[in-house]
């Protein structure tokens, strides 16, 4: 049916939901007859109303062509979010301490997410599941600011670097009044801001994927659906009320695009990998499963890919993936190719490495390391207070004075303070007023984020304060605060809306040492080189990067050293034997012409191979039969004609002949052997970048091979000239034999 969908597990029951065009169905199993379950109508589920308390102020409203928008917000290509889902001791406790039944109903409660967002051409896919069974390793007293503050600093952490992912999303057993859950906006991709929490406090899991989906939604750009002009056929997921609906609107497929275009959302390109999902795997989920190659989806789907075969989840003959940043075509992008370029000066780029369709990890300059503005880098952003109020407010917008910081954050309101602190706001004590609610000046009235806030002038002092109140919601946090990071005077930075000391970064890099002047540490703490330099250390000539990044080269490139031996061993010899008929055409035509008037003399027994033996001899000495030699005729005075050769003379032609032949073997041998070492020398200094000995070492055996070479080549010619001065008896033609043989093998040698 159009417009219909299922996530169903088969997991201890038969466990799901059922969306179809105009309603949605839950299946479970029933408690009281485990082979008996029980269908029921999702929007039907009461529950205790929750939400933003919030007010929601005016909103920029949206263009009444809905179907051109949701075309142009719904991007094409697929998108898949890596969900991590942490569970409190509390829910591990809720359900008996059993494991397993934990383990299913979030892999239930994912299966839910990911039928939601498969209308907007996004997969949800679960590769992380973490259950609290000791106790929690955070707190979660206090309201739900204070909970996600500490959430995403124990991510960042610890998490972070355990297991890869988009999003980590916390499952409490507990409420926060009317507050079903809190996240950040737009923060997908972030290291430090990436998740949020949500309160799960009865057993109907697929109401309580809308609840999760609505906080994954505010990571991934989406604002409440509230006082704009946004409608749905029932309810809309970001609604600020928990609604239990599963449509999204057109302003929230709108505020995703805005997210993927203007901050990139990298992240939602990788491919998760078919050993970390959480999922049962068949062919034809969209879904690289284990055993698989790829998957393109239904028949239909798989009728526009051109690098996967829709039964078999196999690539197609001659492809070598089917999706990443790092193919195209059905082929890897060459090693060196950027996947993810640097999106600030504290952030770094990421390189394919010609042999996977996937981007390196995302990477970025450790936290600490100074930047422009005398500020420090943080999280791949420089963080300061400038380019703050420029995001905001454009790019005339710059930083207010200190006494606006103090003055207005001790006010403890929404236009002023140091976040939330018993469901209320805080006032910030004098040191820690630069971390609290920006403040700019200089400021135009339109924002740059498409809501329009509520804005606040204060005049202190002769100057202007500006601050704003975007009036979001209870569940998402202040854009308008400043950033973690972001240096608050001295050795100290912001950190929990406190000033702090630089300290609590940790940056340990001493780039002089570890990078010997070179690059910079990564957050890794790895050193990134700059061009020129080598990783790991930047100690030795290199092409930079590190050894995060990928190949910042393309070794398999081989267009530059391809032209280059066209040129010396094609294009060069022809251009050469060009210039020499050039300068002696003149020779070429008298040569010619003799050799026709001797033909019409009726000398029929020389064959046209005559002419060629006089092209080839023409420029050399030519040795007499009676091993004497003349001068070259082309060199003397002008001599008389020649007699016509007769048949009895033959044997003195032939003579002359070989002795011509040979004259001109050893002149082309030699040619050749100082040809081929020059173009060795050139190849060599043009493709080999290795250190001074092995460059010396590589030099010396070519010159050994070249000079012996052309040793081989003159004894043999010697010894074979020698014996062609005569009749050539029988076994003197077998010892000639035997050294033209190892001549040719000594050429193939050479060559090889």
């Amino acid at each position: 049916m159009e417009g219909s969908a299922a996530a169903m597990s088969i997991c201890n029951g038969l466990r799901g939901v059922l969306h179809l065009a105009d309603d949605s169905y839950g299946i479970e199993p029933s408690d009281s007859a485990p082979d008996q379950h029980l269908v029921y109508r999702l929007q039907d589920v009461t529950s205790e109303p929750r939400g933003c308390g919030t007010p929601h102020g005016d909103r920029h409203g949206h263009d009444d062509n809905a179907t051109e928008h949701i075309k142009r917000a719904v991007l094409h290509q697929t998108h898949y979010v890596e969900l991590l889902l942490v569970v409190d001791n509390d829910r591990y406790k809720y359900l008996n301490k059993n494991e397993t039944a934990v383990r299913d109903e979030m892999v239930h409660l994912a299966n839910f997410i990911d039928s939601i967002y498969q209308q907007l051409n996004v997969r949800v896919v679960l590769v992380g599941l973490e259950i609290w069974t000791q106790q929690n390793l955070i707190s979660t007293d206090g309201g739900a600011e204070e909970v996600l503050s500490r959430f995403t600093q124990w991510r960042e952490r610890d998490l972070v670097s355990r297991r890869r992912h988009d999003s980590a999303q916390l499952i409490l057993k507990k409420t926060f009044g009317g507050t079903a859950g809190m996240a950040f906006v737009s923060t997908i991709c972030s290291r430090s801001h990436g998740g949020g929490i949500n309160a799960f406090i009865n057993n109907n899991v697929p109401s309580f994927a809308s609840i999760v989906a609505h906080e994954l939604g505010h990571n991934l750009g989406m604002n409440h659906d509230d006082d704009r002009a946004c409608s749905c056929e029932t309810a809309c997921i970001m609604n600020s009320g928990a609604t239990g609906s599963r449509n999204f609107s057109r302003c929230s497929a709108d505020d995703f695009e805005k997210m993927i275009l203007l901050t990139g959302g990298s992240c939602l390109l990788n491919v998760p990998r078919p050993d970390e999902a959480y999922s049962a795997p068949y062919c034809g989920n969209r879904l690289v499963d284990m055993g698989e190659e790829c998957d393109c989806g239904t028949q239909k789907e798989c009728e526009e890919d051109p690098c996967c075969e829709y039964h078999t989840c196999r690539l197609k003959s001659g492809a070598q993936c089917a999706s990443g940043e790092c193919c195209y075509n059905c082929q890897y992008l060459p090693g060196g190719s950027v996947c993810r370029s640097s999106s600030d000066e504290c952030d770094l780029p990421e390189f394919c490495n010609g042999s996977s369709s996937l981007c390196q990890s995302d990477v970025f300059i450790q936290n600490g390391h100074p930047c422009s503005l005398q500020a420090v880098c943080y999280n791949g952003k420089c963080q300061h207070y400038d380019g703050q109020c420029q995001a905001i407010f454009g790019s005339k917008a710059k930083a207010a004075p200190e006494i606006c910081f103090k003055e207005v954050n001790s006010k403890g309101d929404r236009f002023g303070n140091c976040g939330y602190h018993n469901y209320g706001h805080k006032k910030c004590e004098s040191r820690n007023a630069l971390c609290g609610k920006l403040q700019c000046s200089n400021v135009q009235m339109a924002t740059v984020f498409g809501i329009k806030p509520a804005i606040i002038s204060t005049p202190i002092g002769g100057a202007t304060c500006y601050g704003v109140d975007f009036m979001l919601g209870s569940d998402v946090t202040d854009p308008g605060m400043v950033n973690e990071g972001s240096r608050c005077g001295g050795d100290k930075v912001c950190m929990n809306f406190e000033c702090s000391s630089v300290n609590v970064l940790n940056y340990d890099c001493d780039v002089e040492k570890k990078c010997h002047g070179h690059g910079v540490c990564n957050s890794n703490r790895n050193c990134h080189c700059e061009e020129g330099w080598a990783a790991p250390f930047c100690e030795v000539k290199g092409y930079g990067g590190s050894v995060d990044s990928g190949p910042t080269w393309n070794d398999k490139d081989t267009s530059v050293r391809d032209g280059v031996l066209v040129f010396f061993f094609l294009v060069l010899p022809l251009l050469a034997l060009g210039a020499f008929v050039f300068l002696r055409r003149n020779e070429l035509l008298r040569r010619v012409g003799l050799s026709r008037r001797k033909r019409s003399q009726g000398n029929h027994c020389v064959k046209d191979t005559l002419v060629l033996t006089d092209l080839l001899v023409m420029s050399l000495p030519v040795f007499r039969a009676d091993g004497g030699a003349s001068a070259n005729p082309s060199r003397g005075p002008p001599r008389a004609q020649p007699p016509p050769v007769t048949r009895g003379n033959g044997n003195n032609f032939v003579k002359d002949w070989v002795s011509g032949c040979v004259s001109v073997c050893v002149y082309v041998r030699v040619c050749v052997c100082a040809y081929i070492c020059v173009c060795v020398y050139i190849c060599m200094c043009v493709y080999m970048y290795v250190c001074v000995c092995a460059y010396i070492y590589m030099c010396v055996c070519i010159c050994v091979c070249v000079c012996v070479y052309m040793c081989v080549c003159v004894i043999n010619i010697s010894l074979f000239l020698k014996h062609t001065t005569q009749l050539l008896p029988p076994q003197q033609v077998k010892y000639s034999l035997c050294n033209t043989v190892i001549l040719l093998l000594s050429s193939v040698i050479l060559l090889q």
